[in-house]
């Protein structure tokens, strides 16, 4: 067997092992299940199916009730809140993002953290000649973005300094640490974030943090275009407007005022 069929041979066995997997957590996604009743429903082996609810076990995807057997995990909980989460964030934004758009004539834009980086969940384009580059799951380094920033308002000045360390090369002008860390603290401290052309050189952003029920960043908005509609004074002027639609959007999420 050649080298290109060996890999082959191991992609098809790991596929089939997801499959198995999935199959498990289906099987027991009414009723908690014995590893015997498990192997019988799925039709794969006992062994087999002891291998991979183990598995499945140590990553909180199924949890092993003693008098009951095996079902449900906290990870799948978390992960199905999670998802439930993101669609109702998106559907309840979008009529105040469009109420941005329409009040600035900017791009609007709202995002998430996702795999250290941002990932943008909505867009509304602007109503000038302007092209803004990014896309609906689309992704891009929170240390470039305004919005990224905005995200990342809450956290320490440690985490602020790793994120630094990590996608200080993506940054089209050179910046210090001691001087992203100040620009950080400056943000944090009024509750908004710019891009001043980190991502783009002629793009300008203002960006706000959405907070849920408990006050936790879980997104955050932006409005961006360029230069020529974007000069500091009005950047200044957007920032108050920018954080009442972030709030908006918080509150209808749960956030106490």
């Amino acid at each position: 067997m050649n080298p290109s069929e060996m890999e082959d041979g191991k992609k098809a066995q790991t596929s089939q092992t997801l499959v198995r997997g999935l199959e498990v957590i289906e099987a027991v996604a009414q009723d908690p299940l014995s590893i015997s009743d498990i192997a019988r429903k799925t039709g794969i082996t006992y062994a087999t199916a002891h291998r991979i609810v183990s598995v499945l076990v140590q990553r909180s995807y199924l949890r092993n009730d003693p008098t009951r057997g095996y079902g449900l995990g906290s990870k799948l909980l978390e992960l199905g809140f999670q998802a439930h989460h993101q669609v109702n964030l998106t559907r309840i934004a979008h009529p105040f993002l469009e109420q941005l758009a329409q009040a600035t004539l900017d791009t609007v834009h709202l995002a998430r953290i996702e795999d250290k980086s941002v990932i943008y969940l909505d867009k509304i384009s602007n109503r000038r000649s302007v092209e803004i580059s990014s896309r609906i799951g689309g992704r891009k380094p929170l240390i470039t973005t305004g919005i990224g920033k905005a995200l990342l308002l809450d956290e320490s000045e440690a985490t602020w300094a790793t994120v630094y360390e990590r996608d200080a090369a993506f940054l089209r002008k050179p910046l210090s640490k001691a001087k992203w860390l100040a620009t950080m603290r400056k943000y944090a401290q009024g509750g908004y974030a710019f891009d001043l052309g980190e991502d783009e050189p002629p793009i300008r952003c203002v960006a706000a943090p959405v907070r849920d029920g408990s006050r936790k960043i879980i997104a955050a908005i932006s409005v961006s275009s360029t230069l020529d509609y974007m000069d500091p004074d009005r950047m200044q002027s957007l920032v108050p407007i920018v954080k009442n639609i972030a709030e908006q959007i918080s509150i209808e999420l749960g956030m106490q005022t």
